[in-house]
């Protein structure tokens, strides 16, 4: 393959037998995992809607995707060098809303319940149970969503950005029906006061102010799981519980801050430890993807050395502004099916690279990282004979 002016495509040194990896159909486990994710969604929704109130459910649900959108669009942008399966990401998505949410919304709910009976009064119930139950019971169960999505998913865990995906776009499924429930109830506040100045703060609250709380607080979880990968195959025994520490003290202080001490505090705690740790979080997430850049050339140069890759395609592949020119010339060249070819050459090039990082570093066994690559390189060449048709 080549863009318009480039070398000739490139030939390697040795030819592989056709190994072709098989269609992965739907097996009975995917199929129950998504009657379970379709049961507990259709409770979610019931529930928070029973709660939000039909008049206010459609205004709340608008309101919320407008922090959704921004989440999602940043998780898609870290995920840009190695997409994760959409599978794996709508299961993460879907466990976070319905699963995450309905353990959450009883357990809480409980555990108010119960304090309220020991005879706390009603305002410090629901501060207790904000600042030390919701934290340990939504990490809890949002973490165990990011673990199964690990351990389901592994081979295509290859670090900590990685891990870092999965626990984010968990994390914007449980935030996105919580701010439906958080601003149905304004809404409807607001239409029994005639005053829409609290669905202004609560929204400016939520989704100005911390669209990223969540994410932010469930991303140690996917952190430690992805760094764990790197340490050996049973390291993350020890990353999964301390990964999930972390998250539970950050919602704690998170949501302490808001329901123990005044609003002057709540704002100083903002400034001085919300914000800077947002900003090192997302400072230490660019840095783990500028890392994958650089698995990606120095990987694939190996290959490139041993014919199977051109260098101005190395060059390409090794760049996110390179990578959307050659998109743009497959569109040119051949519509939206020459985008999606260009596409696809460029995420099994990301996957080889990680293939070999693992093989190099041990985190694969001989024959399955054999495997992988031989397959990886078959799909390549497919790939690259369809974009040169395009010339």
């Amino acid at each position: 393959m080549s863009l318009p002016g480039g070398p000739t495509t490139p030939v390697p040194s040795s030819v592989l037998a056709p190994l072709v990896p098989p269609r992965v159909r739907p097996g009975a486990g995917a199929v129950v995992v998504v009657v379970l994710l379709g049961v507990f969604g259709l409770g979610a929704v019931g529930l928070v809607g029973m709660l939000v109130g039909p008049p206010a459910f459609p205004a709340a649900v608008a309101l919320a995707l407008v922090p959704l959108v921004g989440v999602l669009a940043a998780v898609l942008w870290v995920d840009r060098w190695e997409p994760e399966p959409w599978q794996a990401l709508g299961v993460a998505f879907g466990w976070g809303a319905s699963v995450s949410v309905l353990v959450a919304l009883v357990a809480n709910t409980t555990a108010q319940t119960v304090l309220l009976a020991a005879g706390v009064d009603e305002l410090r119930a629901g501060a207790w149970t904000a600042t030390f139950v919701a934290p340990v019971v939504e990490e809890g169960i949002k973490g165990i969503g990011v673990l199964v999505l690990f351990l389901v998913w592994r081979r295509y865990v290859d670090g900590p950005v990685d891990g870092v995906v999965y626990a984010a776009t968990v994390a914007a499924g449980f935030a996105f029906v919580e701010n439906v429930l958080y601003f149905g109830q304004a809404v409807g506040e607001a239409a029994v006061l005639g005053d829409d100045g609290g669905v202004a703060v609560v929204f400016v609250l939520r989704a100005v102010m911390s669209p990223f709380a969540h994410v932010l607080f469930t991303a140690a979880v996917g952190l430690a799981l992805g760094l764990s990968v790197r340490r050996g195959r049973a390291a993350w025994v020890g990353a999964f519980p301390l990964g999930l520490v972390v998250a539970m003290l950050l919602h704690g202080l998170w949501n302490g801050s808001a329901s123990l001490g005044d609003g002057m505090g709540f704002l100083v705690l903002y400034v001085v430890v919300q914000v800077p740790l947002f900003l090192g979080t997302v400072a230490l997430v660019v840095w783990l993807r500028h890392r994958e850049a650089v698995v990606v050339r120095t990987r694939l140069a190996e290959y490139a050395a041993a014919g199977w890759f051109a260098p101005h395609e190395v060059q390409m592949l090794a760049s996110l502004r390179l990578r959307r020119t050659a998109r743009r010339w497959a569109a040119r060249s051949g519509g939206p099916s020459g985008r999606r070819a260009m596409r696809a050459f460029q995420t099994a090039a990301s996957r080889l690279a990680h293939q070999r990082q693992r093989a190099a570093t041990g985190r694969d066994r001989l024959w399955v990282a054999r495997q992988d690559e031989a397959a990886l390189l078959v799909e390549l060449s497919r790939l690259r004979r369809e974009l040169v048709g395009l010339r």
